[in-house]
């Protein structure tokens, strides 16, 4: 990596590290590290709008479109996890998590869980700096990442959406949400958020070519996150226990990808 990219690739990874470090300290007095969900997307964004603005030559369509798209995301999602978890204390995962490496866990956090995610999410923002050394014309690519970025949008907000109204029902308690998008995927909120980073990876490639490509790793990483870290694997581990209609749900309907759904078992 040359040295004009990698001065603001590490003052992408120092914000990201800061912000990191500072909800640590507020999980620490809150003992809540699932803090770290509502941070995430301000850490991810704010890294990868600092290396863009840094890295920039200048501020074309594609730049700015990208830019604006972070923003976008990050603030309706950033919102979205502060309303839904606000006074509900720590996350049942994290709350997992915490009993896995008692005790000391609240210093095991800081790089268990927060200096993890920031380095995450500093990988993720790659597209960013990518697209900010772009130097070619608005392509086909560039349409075709920016329209699969908006659909990834507006389907996890469209998704969550319906699944905070569903669970606001108390008649629903306990039941599996199976409609709207959550008919046709089990994770459509995973599955928009994917297609946010392979557009904006696509925007990226078409504005610099081959000097560009590296940037995959966001989508991937963001991709393999979702599937088999932090999210379809980790929110369905025991879920068809403590819910056993989920087991007819699973058969039913795809874990990731949107399709039609299948018959149960008879």
């Amino acid at each position: 990596m040359s040295d004009a990219l990698l001065r603001p690739a590490m003052a992408g990874l120092a914000l990201s590290l800061a912000l990191g470090l500072v909800t640590w300290a507020v999980s620490l007095a809150r003992e809540d590290a699932s803090l770290a969900d509502r941070v995430w997307p301000l850490a991810l964004c704010g890294s990868g709008l600092l290396q863009m603005g840094l890295a920039a030559t200048s501020g074309g369509t594609r730049v700015l479109l990208m830019a604006w798209l972070g923003i976008v995301w990050a603030a309706r999602l950033g919102i979205f996890l502060t309303v839904r978890n606000w006074g509900h204390g720590e996350d049942r995962r994290y709350r997992a998590l915490r009993e896995r490496h008692a005790p000391g866990f609240g210093w095991k956090s800081l790089y268990l869980v927060f200096g993890l995610q920031a380095v995450l999410a500093w990988g993720v923002s790659a597209p960013f700096l990518a697209g900010a050394i772009g130097q070619a014309p608005w392509g086909w690519m560039d349409s075709a990442g920016a329209m699969l970025a908006v659909f990834g949008i507006v389907f996890e907000s469209v998704g969550d959406a319906q699944l905070a109204r569903f669970r606001a029902d108390a008649a629903h308690r306990d039941k599996v949400m199976d409609r709207g998008l959550w008919r046709f995927t089990r994770h459509p909120n995973y599955f928009g958020e994917a297609c946010i980073w392979w557009g904006l990876w696509l925007m990226a490639v078409s504005g610099a070519g081959w000097a560009g490509a590296w940037s995959v790793v966001s989508p991937l990483l963001m991709t393999a996150l979702l599937l088999k870290v932090s999210g379809v694997a980790m929110l369905e581990d025991d879920i068809a226990e403590r819910r056993p209609a989920y087991r007819d749900y699973i058969a039913r309907t795809n874990a990731f990808v949107p399709g039609p759904p299948r018959r149960g078992p008879m």
